[in-house]
């Protein structure tokens, strides 16, 4: 039995396609075109059930597969995939393989643990918080995290898998009334506050005020995280600047629950939140990849040890809200063999002529025609077709 079959026999037993249309419409797709004949892609996504289909939809466009492993993952699906012949291997392990003169074609990244390698072809980084490690890339690096598409896992799924994972802990029940303090209003923490605007919380986030002054200045090499405060404010949900250490010090003592999605480690490090982080009787909980407590913070004190909170569940957010995060992580991987193969053209062509600024190393943006299609897929065929539409009507629809 082929991989793409036996990937198969696992996700068609628990999922639908309307959970994934994006990604089933390139699978589709790509066993006819094969884009990734040849190629070995290394996809770092974490390794969980719902990852698969990503998996398996490269695998329909001949991708010679391997499954990059950098902490996060369920290890039965591990072992599931080791045992069919995927390599599931580490940065360590494929640098090594690089001094053999092994190298990969294209590394589909998660959180920046793969841009070490030195792949043919080019990367294509998934979150905002991989993008420090890539800004001196001299190969192409696509940022799926910029664009529109993300934010239908970050705002919608990542705020669910936060209230799911509390409730799974025995913390559910009625949020109704509960005081949930938010550090962070981007898409990840204006998700999770709009999330318990809808169970009835009492939110406050805590920001930066001044950063969209900084943001309006700044240009596409730097990724400027978005910002919602507006959003927010549209919504009941009261908005502090993060310098004002009493006010914030004081929302810590008196929540029910604290979160941090800001994606900056040591966010909270300042000594005067410090004391109230280890004196409240919140429960504290972190949804981003950095440590954002600080070393001053037990990690015991933090729900899941500091580690991302939704990943104590088997399916961390819901298939039906990265479908298309992952269909983007993958249809940028084409993007970026099209663009190959046309300076290899063009190279043919006229030797001397310098590379085009489409195929130039660092970071960019998904183009707008990529996302506009697996956003239309998304919306026709998928079962939250009605919360995208709801989400794009109320949060900015431009680039970050």
């Amino acid at each position: 039995m082929d991989l793409q079959s036996i990937l198969s026999s696992v996700l068609d037993e628990v999922y639908e396609k309307n959970e994934y249309p994006a990604l089933a419409a390139l699978e589709s797709e790509w066993t006819h075109t094969r884009p990734f004949d040849g190629l070995r892609v290394l996809v770092a996504t974490p390794i969980y059930r719902n990852t698969m289909t990503e998996y398996r939809a490269l695998v329909a466009g001949g991708a010679d597969l391997l499954v990059g492993f950098s902490g996060m993952n369920d290890p039965d699906v591990v072992d599931f995939m080791r045992e069919w012949g995927v390599p599931v291997v580490t940065p360590a392990e494929m640098l090594e393989a690089e001094s053999r003169g092994e190298f990969v074609d294209l590394v589909l990244d998660c959180a920046g643990p793969f841009a070490v390698l030195h792949p043919k072809i080019g990367f294509v980084e998934l979150t905002r918080s991989g993008v420090n490690y890539y800004k001196n890339a001299e190969k192409p690096v696509y940022v799926a995290d910029s664009g529109i598409v993300k934010r239908i896992e970050t705002s919608l799924g990542t705020g669910d898998g936060y209230f799911r994972a509390l409730e799974k802990l025995g913390f559910g029940g009625d949020f109704e009334g509960k005081k949930l303090l938010v550090f962070g209003s981007g898409k990840v923490g204006s998700g999770i506050a709009l999330q318990g605007v809808r169970r009835g919380c009492n939110v406050t986030v805590v920001t930066d005020l001044k950063r969209g002054v900084a943001q309006n200045s700044s240009n596409s090499e730097t990724m400027p995280a978005g910002d919602f405060s507006a959003v927010l404010l549209q919504n009941d949900v009261a908005v502090v600047d993060c310098h004002d250490y009493a006010a914030v010090a004081s929302l810590i003592e008196n929540s029910d629950f604290v979160v941090t999605a800001t994606g900056v480690k040591n966010a909270l490090a300042a000594p005067e939140l410090t004391e109230a982080l280890l004196s409240t009787k919140a429960t504290l909980a972190n949804m981003g990849v950095e440590d954002e407590y600080g070393e001053s913070v037990p990690a015991e004190k933090v729900l899941n040890d500091k580690g991302p909170l939704n990943f104590i569940l088997e399916e961390p957010t819901h298939l039906k809200y990265i479908d298309t995060s992952l269909a983007l992580h993958a249809a940028l991987a084409e993007r970026l063999v099209q663009e190959a193969a046309t300076l290899d053209e063009a190279f043919d062509a006229s030797p001397d002529a310098a590379p085009s600024a489409e195929n130039a190393a660092g970071l960019r943006f998904p183009p707008q025609e990529i996302e506009q299609r697996l956003l239309t897929i998304a919306i026709q065929n998928g079962v939250i077709g009605p919360e995208i539409c709801s989400m794009l009507g109320g949060i900015p629809t431009d680039m970050d």
